[in-house]
């Protein structure tokens, strides 16, 4: 059974989560959240009778700060960390990642995402595609799922994927949107992605914002079909060399709309938009269509 870990980021429940599975050799965990909500991690793992010591084994989608944040911390009581081999050197040395965001977020940056310090080399795996990792009596598989991305991972366990930012976000069954923050979107790939876990035969997701989906075909291709609005209407702004700057908000306010257009209410609309902030979408879309040029 997959235990679901709301992680309440800036006090609002199902924006991320993290999934605890038991096992025949103890709670392995996927997702570690931001740093800056450790203690709330530590709450909810403490309901299921745990403490961050118990967990030994940390499965990462990815290394952005609201997957990854806070693995150092798991870190430093003795957890393995697995991560694509991609992100395997940030985990290692997170300086460049962390002054990158930093750039970005500016004052905000220890507020939203709290504090990230390096992982020692002997508790980090490197993860290959297709991998079985085996836990006691749990196999989890190794999926890489490049298009968000490039060190993005769905864990796969039976049935079940741990589908991390792969499979969009939706908050409260309300649509699916494309978390497209620079500098890795490849909608190609991405597309390539969601052929794999369509073709991969499993029954239910689980997505870090947020919960599980068992829809998949009708979730992957309403989360297909976003990302390509979403793609389509930045192009033309980046044809004409629009400022990013003077786009934010004109892209913000549509993809706002659609929410609302969707019936998505104000207190769900501001979820979406802690969950997945549609201006770092500006970025990354401009960043894509540059590649393309």
């Amino acid at each position: 059974m997959i235990h679901t870990l709301d992680l309440r980021f800036l006090n609002s429940t199902e924006t991320i989560a993290a999934y605890l599975i038991e096992t025949s050799e103890g709670p392995i965990l996927f997702e570690s959240g931001p740093h800056s909500v450790f203690p709330v991690l530590e709450e909810e793992l403490a309901r299921y009778g745990y403490k961050v010591s118990d967990i030994k084994h940390l499965f990462l989608t990815h290394i952005h700060f609201d997957h990854a944040g806070a693995a150092w911390a798991l870190a430093k009581n003795g957890t393995k960390v697995y991560v694509h081999p991609r992100g395997y050197k940030h985990m290692h040395d997170p300086s460049r990642l962390y002054a990158s965001a930093a750039r970005i977020y500016g004052d905000k940056m220890e507020y939203l995402w709290g504090k990230m310090e390096a992982i020692p080399e002997d508790l980090l795996h490197a993860t290959e595609h297709e991998e079985i990792i085996k836990i006691g009596d749990t196999e989890i598989q190794s999926l890489h799922t490049p298009g968000h991305a490039v060190h993005h991972i769905a864990w796969r366990i039976g049935d079940d994927l741990i589908a991390g930012d792969v499979a969009g976000c939706t908050i409260e069954k309300g649509p699916v949107v494309p978390p497209c923050p620079p500098p890795d979107i490849n909608i190609e790939d991405w597309e390539a992605s969601i052929d794999l876990i369509l073709n991969s035969g499993v029954k239910a997701m689980y997505l870090t914002h947020f919960g599980k989906i068992t829809e998949i075909e009708k979730h992957l291709e309403e989360l297909r079909t976003i990302l390509w609005d979403w793609a389509n209407f930045i192009k033309p702004y980046f044809d004409k060399g629009t400022d990013p700057r003077e786009l934010t908000p004109i892209f913000a306010a549509y993809a706002e709309q659609q929410l609302r257009d969707a019936g998505v209410a104000d207190d769900l609309v501001a979820k979406y938009d802690k969950a997945n902030p549609a201006w770092m979408s500006v970025a990354g879309l401009m960043r894509y269509w540059g590649k393309r040029a």
